[in-house]
């Protein structure tokens, strides 16, 4: 279980990289948006050879398909949201504000949805801790995006 947390902080640290790859990809471009068509053919490709050497890869069934809730479609869309602000303001407020302000948000967000349980998660509530975590958090980002 101990490997899953490790292959999480490698993402983190990708997080890290990435929009400073893909803003620099766009400012190579006039139309900056075409970077984030290649971020997102490389997304898909990254998980279709992936899919296919572990084999956990097969188109759904019609049943499959039928039962997964409206709300669950749209990750992607949020995906290309993160990609369109890596793209065109990661590279004007900095890698630490950008990537602060990206987890921070993600983290206060994330103990709204775990205390009421929403968009797939189960119910942890926001105890005095967790609260206090998420408000260090913001007062982080605040010193790193202000210094």
């Amino acid at each position: 279980m101990w490997y899953l947390y490790g292959a999480v902080l490698l993402a983190g640290i990708a997080n890290a990289i990435q929009p400073g790859q893909n803003s620099t990809l766009a400012r190579g471009f006039s139309q900056p948006l075409v970077a984030g068509l290649i971020v997102g053919i490389g997304t898909a490709l990254t998980v279709l050879i992936i899919g296919l050497i572990s084999r956990r890869l097969a188109w759904p069934t019609t049943q499959e398909l039928s039962q997964v809730p409206w709300w669950a479609w749209g990750g992607g869309f949020l995906g290309g949201g993160v990609v369109i602000a890596q793209l065109l303001i990661a590279r004007h407020v900095g890698a630490g504000a950008f990537l602060g302000l990206l987890v921070t948000a993600g983290v206060v967000t994330s103990i709204l949805l775990d205390h009421f349980g929403l968009v797939g998660f189960e119910v942890h509530p926001a105890s005095l801790w967790r609260i206090l975590g998420g408000l260090l958090m913001v007062a982080g980002v605040a010193l790193v995006a202000l210094f």
